[in-house]
């Protein structure tokens, strides 16, 4: 065996342990998402706070535009 096999089998390990980890890394993800670990469930709950200064910009522009 010459250098170039022993690097090139070296490779070939290296794709498959890193093509390996990815699809762990996958399955992961797609169970933390199935599980609801990213839902959100804060905001919702205090969107009514905020939703009087989004309504209040709004109509403070237009109000603007109308006068200009």
């Amino acid at each position: 065996m010459g250098i170039t096999s022993i690097g090139m089998s070296v490779i070939y390990i290296l794709l498959i342990v890193s093509f390996i980890v990815g699809v762990a890394f996958f399955v992961v993800f797609v169970a933390a998402v199935r599980s609801g670990q990213y839902d959100d469930s804060y905001t919702p709950s205090v969107r009514m706070l905020f939703e009087d200064e989004l309504v209040k910009t709004q109509t403070e522009k237009s109000t603007n535009k109308k006068t200009d």
